[in-house]
């Protein structure tokens, strides 16, 4: 028996397949049609197949995954299975991450009727979303338009969704019978041609500007690598902007900042590359009355903070002088870093060795990572679209995936926060650094421990939590390593596989 569900979702997969599309399942009765179809075309496709019990930690691995410049697709079941896709799909939002979001419904004459695990999926992403698709049951009548119908429509959701950098949801209305054996996903690829993504071009433009110019590079700012490294201006680089160990970058830009140096009086003007979110004292540079501040659109969508006063969309030609930069370069400070096991140590060992992606928390250890005034090569990568905690693991396992080695650094509220995405069917070499201080000391530079007392702040805001990164190791069958030295630390670093390495702070 051949099923309209089957016969649509067989055609849609397949069609995805032809542009190399990665696979994401959360096990579910109404996706079966769509879970099927996944698993034939990864047989016959580079099109592999990831499955996660968890729909919340499913979308962060595709989100890591993404980071390879593959397109990513999830498939869910219906109900609170979408909803948990949310935080994901926010993240993917304002990082500039284009996720295809297939969530199985129920059909629409089912809504407010009562009906099991149906509710309001339609639009349940607002505008995190590029489009959102409510595409109707087919029936038996429409099996012979199908094939066109999911052709047309892969077609439109990966232009938007790869030309705007954006996720964009397909929710697929299915009535039984759900599924059926024909038609095959994976026949149905073998006779499409290969195609490749759409590619977003800008077109150049000459832009004048005065000398004493720099450019802030935030985070992500590396789409933009050749046309800021061309420059030959200075560059202040976050740590996750993929430009902190090139020659014109100045590692060690927070303690000049800190510092009042004279080159700071000289500025004249700033592009903004990316998005800068770790330092007050840049944000304060960029509002500046008298430096002239332009940004660059990209991925991470427009930044337009106070200050800045123009926004290019353009590829933009920018040129200074040598004698400009090497000014900067030369004001760069060698900072020393003891050899006590600490945050700064931690950082730095891990930017020195550059045999592996650091992914990191975006709360402390993130912060850490730019005070540390070392150039680096070390490709990094911290969710800063909403700078939240939530899927870091799970994030830095997508990564480990399509990228080899990684090693996430993350603090202990931000590892407990996602414990569960330990959970890994395939084999990954992942490092996953524990940094355990007891709770949420970022809060402390707030000053609201002073103003609250100590109980109160750590009952609001610090919330200390009483677990063993040992045992959570046993129980999710991780390597463990308890790193108390330099030594043992750097030694931890060397191992394979899927390891757990704790670092306990006293503060």
């Amino acid at each position: 028996m051949i099923t309209p569900a089957q016969v649509f979702a067989s055609h849609l997969i397949a069609q995805l397949a032809t542009f190399e599309t990665q696979f994401w399942l959360a096990p579910g009765s109404r996706s079966q049609a769509l879970a099927i179809a996944a698993d034939s075309v990864s047989k016959v496709s580079n099109s592999k197949l990831h499955v996660r019990i968890d729909e919340r930690s499913l979308a962060f691995h595709a989100l890591g995954a993404a980071i390879s410049g593959k397109l990513q697709a999830i498939i869910t079941t219906s109900g609170t299975a979408v909803a948990n896709l949310h935080p994901a799909v926010l993240e993917a939002h304002h990082s500039g991450i284009p996720l295809i979001l297939l969530t199985a419904d129920r059909p629409s004459e089912l809504r407010d009727k009562g009906a099991n695990q149906t509710t309001y999926q339609r639009n349940i992403f607002g505008k995190a979303v590029i489009k959102s698709f409510d595409v109707q049951a087919p029936k038996e009548s429409d099996l012979e338009s199908l094939p066109l119908k999911a052709k047309d429509l892969v077609s439109e959701i990966v232009a938007l969704a790869v030309q705007n950098s954006q996720p964009i949801h397909i929710n697929l209305q299915f009535t039984e019978p759900l599924s059926s054996a024909t038609p095959d996903a994976g026949e149905i690829y073998q006779t499409l041609e290969p195609k490749e993504l759409p590619k977003r071009l800008d077109q150049y433009l000459q832009v004048d500007h005065a000398p004493e110019t720099i450019i802030i590079a935030g985070a992500n700012a590396d789409e933009f690598h050749k046309e800021i490294t061309s420059s030959d201006l200075p560059v202040f680089a976050e740590p996750n902007s993929g430009l902190r160990g090139e020659n014109s970058s100045i590692a060690s830009y927070r303690h000049l900042l800190s510092s009042n140096h004279p080159l700071l009086s000289e500025i004249k003007e700033i592009f903004v590359y990316g998005k800068p979110t770790l330092s007050r004292d840049i944000l304060k540079l960029i509002a500046n009355p008298h430096i002239k501040v332009s940004s660059r659109l990209g991925k991470m969508g427009r930044f337009q903070m106070p200050g800045v006063s123009k926004v290019y969309s353009n590829q933009l030609g920018l040129k200074g002088t040598l004698e400009w930069r090497d000014r900067w370069l030369e004001a760069e400070e060698n900072l020393e870093i003891s050899d006590v096991l600490n945050r700064a140590k931690i950082v730095e060992v891990a930017f020195r060795r550059e045999d592996a992606v650091l992914v990191f928390g975006a709360s402390q250890m993130i912060r850490e990572a730019d005070l540390i005034a070392v150039k680096s090569r070390t490709k990094v990568w911290a969710n800063r679209g909403l700078a939240g905690i939530d899927g870091t693991i799970a994030t830095a396992s997508g990564i480990a995936l399509s990228k080899g080695k990684t090693r996430a650094i993350i603090g202990d509220l931000t590892f407990l926060h996602d414990v569960g995405s330990l959970v890994i069917v395939e084999p990954l070499d992942l490092q996953v650094v524990v940094v355990n201080d007891n709770g949420g000391k970022i809060f402390a530079g707030l000053g609201l421990n002073k103003q609250l007392g100590r109980e109160s702040y750590q009952k609001l805001f610090q919330t200390p939590q009483r677990f063993n990164v040992e045992d959570l190791a046993k129980a999710f069958a991780w390597r463990y390593v308890l790193a108390s030295t330099v030594e043992e630390y750097v030694a931890a670093l060397d191992l394979s596989g899927q390891v757990l390495i704790e670092v306990k702070l006293d503060s």
